[in-house]
């Protein structure tokens, strides 16, 4: 049905980016409106009739800019808690949405009381995903909460790094065990690298503001950086030498079996008597065949 524009009321409003406004209202004024506004019927001060907008705040605004006074909508049946959701999970829905609207969005269902299992099932996600980011709420960790839902750091990663706290060897620590055990590989290791500079520089919110204060450079401060660098490629060196030395004891092992007959006549019967060249290049250097 037709609805007057001055009889809405918005929600769960939000901010929208200038550029998308403004092709949103390019394309009604070119084409008209492809779907109706949702709105839950309300009465208002003296009896009177108001709505309660629950989707399409983008497309009433675009009307309003355009003179427009009346809108076509949808009129459902709801109560305030339900619209509310319902608002919610249609700003969460949108194909393009910013990742600081999600958070928010599963912080406001927090702040209303929904546990994380509630909160999975009214958005999509799962149960796991959303007591993750949870913990990071909890922790005000912003900058990982960005990280995570663009995709830069998985999820069980920058839990990892908010379990170090702020110590700075700690943090390091917990980045090399994310990446020793999996949960970090390539771009992302350099993407967490990043993050976890700016989230030390800067704190650990993405607001405006003042940012955390940086210290000055001083030579006592770089040879300090220097001394960490050295002593963290030591400790790589380390692990690869000890990794060597581990694998010429396999090495070895197994060039000692293979010199055994009952071995190999073992391993022909169960057609196990050929190596992956990788492998055979090592046990036998020279180019002999097991």
């Amino acid at each position: 049905m037709m609805i007057p524009l001055d009889k809405i009321d918005v929600l769960n409003p939000r901010e929208r980016n200038k550029a998308a406004f403004e092709e949103i209202v390019a394309n009604i004024q070119a084409i008209g409106l492809k779907k109706p506004i949702t709105v839950a019927r309300r009465a208002g001060e003296s009896g009177s009739e108001r709505y309660l907008l629950i989707c399409g705040e983008g497309r009433m605004k675009a009307f309003c800019s355009l003179g427009e006074k009346t809108i076509p909508a949808l009129v459902v049946d709801v109560s305030d808690e339900d619209a509310f959701i319902m608002s919610l999970v249609e700003n969460i829905a949108r194909r393009k949405y910013r990742a600081l609207e999600l958070l928010a969005g599963i912080e406001q269902l927090r702040d209303r009381g929904y546990d994380k299992k509630a909160i999975a099932q009214k958005i999509g996600l799962t149960v796991e995903y959303v007591q993750g980011i949870l913990i990071l709420l909890n922790s005000g960790e912003e900058r990982l909460l960005v990280a995570v839902e663009k995709g830069k750091i998985p999820l069980n990663a920058a839990l990892t790094i908010v379990g170090a706290g702020d110590d700075d060897k700690a943090v390091q620590a917990a980045l090399q065990d994310a990446y020793e055990s999996g949960k970090l590989r390539g771009k992302q290791l350099l993407q967490a690298r990043r993050v976890i500079e700016r989230r030390l520089s800067l704190g650990r919110s993405m607001a405006r503001g003042t940012p955390r204060k940086i210290q000055d450079v001083t030579s006592s401060s770089l040879v300090r950086t220097y001394q960490k660098e050295v002593e963290r490629q030591k400790q790589m060196v380390r692990k690869a030498e000890i990794a060597q030395q581990r694998l010429l004891l396999v090495v070895g092992a197994l060039r000692q079996l293979l010199l055994d007959e009952n071995f190999t006549t073992l391993l022909r019967a169960e057609g196990l008597d050929s190596l992956p060249k990788y492998l055979a290049e090592r046990v036998w250097p020279a180019g002999r065949a097991a």
